[in-house]
């Protein structure tokens, strides 16, 4: 991608941000019920628009943000249910289906492959994408603890989001 196509990429990112944002976020609000996974669901949209390839394919940059964020919302609410039938079953003692050893291993080997990434980042961004993605701290407590602002936080956690998201992509590649 030349220069000049990169600046005309982020340009056109930047003008989508200013138009819809408010938008978006009000779309995955009422998908999420919560404001805060809103903003987190839309700056992760945002990043995959930054980083995507064959950018003129897309007819519709508006379109193609509203689906790339709802799909995010949707892989975020299967996540939730997933460890909330997980907590349950382990609460009751009770397998939680017979597919339960499948995506039992399948998650070792994604959290193997999360770890082996955090480990090439630097110690600031991969402290930041731990205390807020694993441990469910929200930007601001991370912050306060690793004394940095706000901001700076999430672009730790999105540098160390989109370093994670790559490397287990490369995995998947046939």
């Amino acid at each position: 991608m030349s220069t000049v196509t990169l600046t005309v990429h982020v340009s056109d990112i930047e003008k989508l941000f200013r138009e819809h944002s408010r938008a978006l976020i009000a779309f995955l609000q009422c998908r999420l019920h919560s404001l805060s996974d809103a903003q987190e669901v839309a700056q992760e949209a945002y990043l995959r628009m930054l980083t995507m390839e064959n950018r003129e394919d897309v007819e519709s940059l508006r379109g193609y943000l509203f689906t790339v964020a709802a799909n995010l919302a949707t892989d975020l609410m299967r996540k939730r249910k997933v460890r909330s039938d997980f907590s349950i079953a382990q609460s009751q003692d009770e397998p939680m289906d017979e597919h339960s050893p499948v995506h039992h291993a399948m998650a070792v080997e994604q959290a193997a492959g999360i770890r082996h990434a955090l480990r090439e980042l630097p110690a600031k961004a991969s402290q930041a994408f731990v205390m807020h993605v694993i441990e469910g701290r929200d930007f601001g407590t991370v912050a306060r603890t690793m004394k940095l602002s706000e901001r700076m936080v999430r672009y730790h956690v999105a540098n160390a989001l989109a370093h994670c998201r790559a490397r287990v992509d490369e995995k998947e590649m046939p």
